[in-house]
């Protein structure tokens, strides 16, 4: 009996690793599916809540200079007449891992497609805006690309300087609203320089302006009809494969599911007499 408690605490233990290289081969053969049916190059980005092995504690995962380092990496291993497709997940991140992103997605000179399964705000926002076409489920959401200076938005902050009398704000206040001007400014210019090649430079003025102007929340959800209206390249032709891949990341590890449902399509109801 002891061996055998040793044996299950063995397994127990490896099994997050084993299940994780299943995932990694599976999502492999996935890509490389939709390279061969695409004839492009896939590359993904995708931030999950994910479960630490063992301890289950989650971690939760945004856009850094690791992921910034690895997609120009894999785009200069893509060559120039290539179309390069990214697969978008992501609740932002640091701006200037985002804007590097953008940058070297926007300067390939093949194709560039990126699909949004499910949401890229803040930051994928930012790298979303520096393809040629932005794919979204029906469902799917983009978000603003305002600045955020210490959890406080940059317009809300510059909003205090204006109303409040400079005797009443404190010094804090009026350096990070300093910071939240430039960084403002900075996040138009470099919204502009993205959107300028598909599109009369006033046109990319005005949606720059809006998306980084603090006209909504941060979380503010733009669907891909609001999206359409502001000007952006968008459809929601996602190709099945790329739902596919998406359910091949892992999920938080719950005792009990909140969401849960038969994974087949239901056949409609026989009626009498049929």
């Amino acid at each position: 009996m002891g061996d055998f408690i040793w044996l299950m605490f063995i397994a127990m233990a490896f099994w997050p690793m084993m299940r994780q290289r299943v995932l990694i081969a599976l999502r492999q053969r996935k890509i490389a599916q939709i390279q061969s049916v695409r004839g492009s190059r896939v590359i993904t980005l995708v931030h999950r809540q994910e479960t630490m092995s063992l301890l289950g504690f989650p971690l939760m995962r945004y856009i850094d200079m690791d992921d910034s380092e690895e997609v120009i990496r894999a785009i200069h291993m893509t060559a120039p007449d290539q179309p390069l497709d990214l697969i978008l997940h992501t609740p932002g991140g640091l701006v200037l891992a985002a804007l590097q992103i953008a940058r070297a997605i926007n300067n390939h000179p093949a194709k560039v497609t990126v699909f949004v399964p499910h949401m890229a705000m803040s930051g994928g926002t930012l790298v979303a805006l520096a393809a040629d076409q932005i794919v979204l489920c029906p469902h799917s959401v983009l978000g603003p690309i305002d600045p955020q200076i210490k959890n406080f938005p940059a317009a809300s902050l510059l909003k205090v300087v204006e109303q409040k009398p400079i005797g009443e704000i404190d010094d804090e206040t009026l350096i990070l609203a300093d910071i939240g001007r430039k960084a403002t400014e900075q996040v138009r210019r470099a919204c502009v320089e993205l959107l300028a090649d598909d599109m009369p430079k006033e046109k990319a003025e005005e949606i720059a302006g809006i998306l980084t102007s603090g006209r909504w929340t941060h979380d503010y959800p733009i669907t891909p009809t609001e999206a359409g209206h502001l000007g952006l390249s968008v459809n929601t032709e996602m190709p099945e494969d790329v739902l596919e891949l998406m359910a091949l990341y892992p999920q938080p590890v719950r005792n009990s599911p909140t969401v849960e449902y038969l994974p087949t399509r239901p056949r409609p109801p026989v009626r009498p007499g049929a």
